[in-house]
């Protein structure tokens, strides 16, 4: 049986003191899995933390080192800025870290017009293109989270968007930077220097949303996702959400595609954040193809992996070469 637990102890979680925020969650990025939840599918608005969004879309679908003549429509937009003139010629590059460090909601305009040509046609690819991140229960009218009615996620949501955009290396480079030197711009998020392992992601905070902060951190190879909206102390509760599933969970190794499984050979690896409790808890299930074919490669059958009575994982086994 080729399968490889590993038990790493860890100091007891400290007592939280911090209020819980209004719609809070945590996820484990590889595996989706969520590890916290309080209210995580009530809808909220979330104020800058849109431009999480704003910035993949851009990041997917943009040449970085495009020139973008500054339209008037991003001049003197309400809320942070990094204080845009019309007719100034910036790249997408430095737009992306003006919005993502300085939450330049002048740069969230300027972006959305470049690609879309329109606010609402970027808002309604930001709507769809989070349906396909599995953020089901979001709707999005502008691309920086300014208040507006129908403008609205969860903190669930928010979390899956958060994740997939973790696994881009161009937008996990922009988040975890501290300073953009080019432009002078420092990152506003206090967590990349007060909690250990921080990588990123995104303050926010209007007077209708109220403080939000997404933060990615990660240690001894697990990383994760903090989501708080609504949180008057959002640093603080963000860091006592992530040090407790940092305590409580390790992320094992439950598949290497090197060892394979039982005789057969499986196609990649497979790891899974789990709390010591839970090991006794796992099931594996094999579905085997009668009669079994004899020619290395071919098709044996499917591995099932569940956790209690939940299939976290499944595969194809094949005749091993």
């Amino acid at each position: 049986m080729a399968f490889l637990l590993l038990f790493v102890p860890r100091a007891a979680p400290a007592h939280a003191t911090a209020g819980a925020a209004r719609g809070e969650c945590v996820i484990e990025v590889s595996s989706r899995r969520f590890l916290h939840e309080k209210n995580a599918e009530v809808r909220l608005p979330m104020a800058s933390t849109t431009k999480i969004l704003t910035a993949i879309l851009i990041l997917e679908d943009c040449d970085l080192d495009a020139e973008v003549e500054i339209p008037a429509a991003a001049e003197g937009v309400e809320g942070s800025s990094v204080y845009l003139r019309a007719g100034e010629i910036y790249t997408v590059r430095d737009l992306l870290y003006g919005l993502m460090l300085r939450s330049g909601n002048d740069c969230a305009t300027a972006l959305a017009l470049f690609r879309s040509g329109s606010i609402p046609a970027f808002a309604a690819e930001m709507t769809a293109r989070a349906a396909q991140m599995g953020a089901t229960n979001s709707a999005f009218r502008n691309p920086h989270g300014l208040p507006a009615e129908g403008h609205y996620t969860t903190a669930r949501d928010l979390a899956l968007i958060a994740a997939y955009c973790m696994g881009n290396e161009k937008f996990c480079e922009i988040v975890s930077c501290a300073y953009y030197a080019p432009r002078g711009w420092k990152n506003k998020n206090k967590m990349l220097e007060s909690f250990e392992g921080a990588i990123g992601v995104k303050t926010g905070f209007t007077l209708q949303a109220g403080r939000c902060l997404v933060t990615a951190a990660e240690r001894e190879g697990m990383r994760l996702v903090s989501v708080v909206l609504n949180c008057p102390e959002m640093y603080e509760r963000s860091a006592e959400l992530l040090s407790q599933a940092f305590d409580e969970y390790n992320l094992y190794p439950i598949l290497d595609v090197s060892c394979g499984w039982e005789g057969y050979a499986v196609k990649g690896n497979f790891a899974y954040p789990l709390k010591k409790t839970e090991l006794r808890s796992l099931r594996f299930h094999t579905n085997l193809l009668s009669p079994a074919p004899e020619i290395k490669g071919e098709l044996a059958g499917q591995l099932e992996i569940f956790l209690e009575n939940s299939l976290i994982f499944s595969a194809n086994l094949y005749i091993m070469e």
